[in-house]
């Protein structure tokens, strides 16, 4: 069936158009799905979209051992016996085992035929799991309601139930047992009770930041993760290899993260590390950190350093640290053994033959090369002179002998081993062939004992050849199990890409803030939690999305807002002389650390005669819509009881730029109340007011398009798409002289390690982090006194006040801005 064919056919189901699309361009998935609709009786006259569904998850997810009962279960769609994506599930591993005929009595048992778990026997199923649980359920609160929804969906009762109404109930019944959500279930908002102080609370965060999460997220007792097998569930093809894995494991769940060392990990990497490592502590598991160290060429050791760094940053502790090349002498001699088996040759062609035999550009047909039927005993020989070092380069490989009539090119008979004259980081050059990620990564997973394999859906068509291998060296089998991957608007991900960019000095570095490597999200200040909330908020699915990077940085904000000090910072200094004060005029206010949040902490700025507002804080013409200051005009200054009007402007006589503004200190009480306050800094050379700050970074989107990759959008290509109006640097800043109390609690926290985690909210600007260009110099032993060990001070901006700055603008204009202390 042609592929316009196949997309009407899909169409008709309910597939939307591009879902259609992408169904008949998977050669393993049209197939399945095609032959599911026919026999179901629906070729031509199409069916109901929740049917359809149905359909697709057959398709999409049956089995090699299932498939040949596929017409079977698609019947039984049809004709109204499967009703929901759990009893499909349930007969696709039904039939697997099944020999001969299918038992249609056993078959309706076991996947939950004509049963009709009704509204009332869930409402009473939770119930009574709940009275025989109260104890536990009270005392844990909404940090068990993940769990409980689990252990609910797994009781006998409820196995046919709908997920939904039974989710329902689940919390519904748990609002009514515990109560509304409170302070109780909210642990930031505790830590946040116990910092001395708005420094110290950021210097607690970061103490703590290589600490696991203790928090376990509804994502993995909710949806597909929900829905996986338990330990021991995964059919092998010896009975006796699971046998000594349970017993291996004790029956745990085990995961890893298998990360390639050859670039820094980025965004779409957190969702991976919150995936492998939550999941396995969701279910009391484990989880390890495998380095896929195969390519010497591309690996460095700073990747592997900052991967761990980085998996550590976001709150993780790995079970164990591996690395493949621990296994390479296992790896070699299961080589030997897949040779014996004939399931493996020594090839001879050249990159560019293979890929011809293998259809070509014009996906021909497939045509096996001459080295395929060598004898065993050849191709052991030849694999030990690839080992011996008797070949060049691209010489000679280590073939599997797969299916090359597969529609998945993933049997067409992969490369296992190639020669490499590459010194390796850990075994130097010991080794001059090395495996690839198709052979290594199914038998590392089965050395570790791996219950998930969890992967991003680009891996789906690997999970056949994954199995195959396995299978074929007759080992340990795990489940490779595929979910979306992460990727967010107004970036590129690609390392090469990434590299690119690096290399022609289009960014700084891997860790540029204008990048979303997680070294770069770290610079520019993002705290890991907003990470993982983010990660978390967006849940796993089995469709790939690109999200708007508006809602990382909602995020970061939310976090930020509650434990970040505020800080009150001009970037533009204008002079303010006010004329009705003495020149010696001096009062000490005490302001927040946050407004409205004592344990934050508070410190003390001086208020003098002269003092410094921000030039976007002034307008020469005044308008009917502007509140801030302009001649004439009266505004509040944040903190400071009364008001001040500007009553002359000073310019520079030759440029015309204004360089003072004379005001009246409004100090009598009939001053009229202003309706709208600014922030200021007091000149005061006793306070050592203002702190100079030698850079203030802003960092902007790279590119001007959410895909810079879309040609229809930027037809020169991506590179094209590059904002060169990306990063501000501002010379020149003022702060207020509380920033010296904060850094002093930030670096006795730290030892002024982690320069990121020094977070502030600049009052009416953003929020801002120091940057790691600053120079911090602390000797061991010797009292920090911050005037004296911060030789530079640069900060990044991490994120603005609000998503749309230019709203907010309008009603600060308006008004809408009010003293923090009214808030």
């Amino acid at each position: 069936m042609s592929d316009a064919a196949l997309i009407s056919l899909f169409q008709n189901i309910g597939l939307t158009e591009q879902k259609a699309k992408e169904s008949a361009k998977n050669k393993k998935l049209a197939p399945a799905l095609e032959t599911s609709i026919t026999e179901a009786g629906f070729a031509t006259t199409g069916c109901e979209k929740d049917i359809g569904a149905l359909l697709y998850a057959l398709a999409s997810t049956v089995t090699k051992d299932a498939l040949p009962h596929l017409p079977y279960i698609a019947k039984q769609i049809s004709n109204g016996k499967l009703k929901t994506v759990d009893q499909v599930s349930a007969a696709i591993k039904f039939v697997e085992s099944a020999k001969g005929e299918i038992d249609t009595k056993a078959f309706d048992e076991a996947t939950g035929v004509g049963i009709v778990v009704t509204p009332a026997q869930i409402s009473a199923e939770v119930a009574a799991y709940f009275t025989a649980n109260r104890d536990s359920l009270v005392e844990g609160r909404y940090r068990l309601l993940g769990p409980t929804l689990a252990n609910v969906r797994k009781l006998p009762s409820l196995r046919w139930a709908d997920g939904g109404s039974v989710k329902n109930e689940v919390e519904k019944q748990f609002t009514e047992l515990v109560g509304p959500k409170d302070e109780r279930d909210q642990p930031a908002k505790g830590k946040k009770k116990e910092a001395a102080s708005a420094a110290g609370a950021g210097a607690a965060r970061t103490a703590t930041a290589n600490k696991p999460a203790n928090d376990v997220p509804n994502m993995f007792f909710e949806g597909e993760l929900a829905k996986l097998h338990k330990p021991g569930g995964n059919k092998q093809i010896k009975e006796e290899l699971m046998v000594e894995h349970l017993k291996a494991t004790g029956g745990k769940v085990v995961t890893r993260f298998p990360p390639e060392p050859n670039g820094f990990l980025h965004i779409g990497h957190a969702k991976a590390i919150n995936v492998n490592f939550g999941y396995a502590k969701a279910h009391n598991g484990v989880c390890y950190l495998r380095y896929d160290d195969t390519n010497p060429e591309a690996e460095e050791e700073r990747y592997f350093v900052s991967i761990l760094e980085t998996v550590r940053w976001l709150g993780f502790e790995p079970w164990k640290i591996t690395y493949s090349s621990d296994y390479f002498q296992e790896l070699y001699d299961l080589a030997i053994d897949l040779i014996k088996r004939d399931k493996a040759y020594v090839c001879h062609c050249t990159g560019e033959e293979i890929h011809k035999n293998r259809g070509g550009d014009e996906g021909g047909p497939r045509i096996a090369c001459s080295h395929r039927t060598r004898p065993i005993e050849e191709s052991l020989i030849e694999f030990i002179k690839m080992k011996e070092g008797r070949y060049s380069e691209g010489q000679a490989t280590l073939r599997m002998k797969m299916n090359l009539e597969d529609g998945n090119p993933q049997f067409w008979d992969l490369i296992a081993y190639r020669v490499l004259y590459t010194p390796h980081h850990r075994t130097g050059s010991d080794w001059c062939i090395y495996p690839t990620y198709d052979y290594t990564h199914c038998l590392c997973d089965s050395f570790e004992n791996i219950t998930h394999s969890l992967c991003t859906l680009e891996f789906r068509q690997s999970r056949e050849s994954y199995y195959w291998l396995v299978d074929a060296l007759e080992i340990y089998k795990p489940v490779q199990w595929e979910y979306g991957r992460l990727n967010v608007t107004n970036t590129v991900m690609s390392k090469r890409k990434v590299l690119k960019l690096v290399n022609e000095k289009f960014v700084n570095a891997w860790d540029d803030p204008r990048l979303f490597t997680l070294v770069a999200l770290r610079r520019r200040g993002v705290p890991p939690e907003a990470i993982n909330n983010f990660v978390r908020e967006l849940g796993v699915t089995m469709a790939s999305a690109t999200i708007d990077v508006a809602r990382l940085d909602n995020h970061v904000r939310e976090y930020l807002d509650r434990h970040s000090p505020r800080l009150m910072v001009i970037l533009e200094p204008i002079l303010v002389t006010l004329e009705n004060l003495p020149e010696d005029h001096v009062e000490e206010l005490t302001i927040p650390n946050k407004p409205r949040d004592p344990a934050m902490g508070e410190h003390v700025v001086p208020f003098t005669k002269h003092l410094y507002i921000d030039a976007s804080d002034f307008r020469e013409q005044d308008s009917a819509d502007y509140f801030r200051l302009a001649p004439g005009k009266t505004v509040g200054l944040l903190y400071v009881k009364h008001p001040i009007t500007c009553t002359r402007v000073v310019k520079d006589p030759v440029t015309g730029k204004v360089t003072e503004l004379v005001c009246r200190y409004e100090n009598k009480d009939e001053a009229v109340k202003p309706k709208t306050y600014i922030h200021w800094i007091a000149l005061s050379p006793r306070h050592a007011s203002p702190v100079r700050l030698d850079e203030v970074r802003v960092y902007g989107s790279l590119f001007k398009h959410s895909n810079p990759l879309d040609k229809t959008l930027v037809p020169g290509g991506w590179l094209s798409d590059i904002d060169p109006d990306s990063l501000h640097v501002t010379t020149g800043a003022l702060a207020e002289v509380g920033v010296w109390d904060q850094l002093a609690k930030w670096i006795e926290a730290t030892g002024a390690k982690e320069p990121e985690s020094m977070r502030w909210q600049f009052v009416r600007i953003g929020y801002y982090c120091m940057d790691l260009d600053s120079e911090i110099k602390v000797e061991p032993g010797k009292k920090v006194v911050p005037q004296e060990v911060v030789k530079r001070f640069v900060v990044n901006r991490t994120v603005t006040l609000k998503e749309d700055t230019k709203k907010e603008e309008d009603k600060d204009k308006k008004g809408e801005a009010r003293d923090p202390r009214k808030k």
